[in-house]
């Protein structure tokens, strides 16, 4: 079991850091090659650019929460929740209930 996880591509763990304007100021942010994929994803789906998603999900983070108290953090879980199959147009269309 171990070897797969043990066993992956290192180029997945790199760390990679992206400058990014959120809420008008210039940052930079360090995630692993693979969150920046999923993130590049997601924002596609989207159809937002990964800049323009990152930036849209903090002012609602902040809209939300009032503080992110670690916002490379909140990235890598945004990317886990997209994983298991949360999805923003879910929680748009109501669900279907049995007859």
């Amino acid at each position: 079991m171990c070897r797969v996880f043990a066993g992956q591509d290192p180029e997945g763990y790199r760390q990679i850091n992206r400058s990014i304007r959120i809420d008008g100021h210039s940052t930079s942010i360090q995630l692993e090659a693979t969150f920046w994929a999923l993130l590049d994803e997601i924002a596609d789906s989207q159809g937002l650019t990964t800049p323009k998603f990152i930036s849209k999900l903090y002012d609602e983070a902040i809209e939300i929460n009032g503080q992110i108290p670690n916002f490379a953090s909140m990235l890598r879980t945004t990317c886990a929740l997209y994983l298991r199959g949360h999805r923003p147009e879910e929680q748009m269309t109501p669900k279907r209930q049995a007859a």
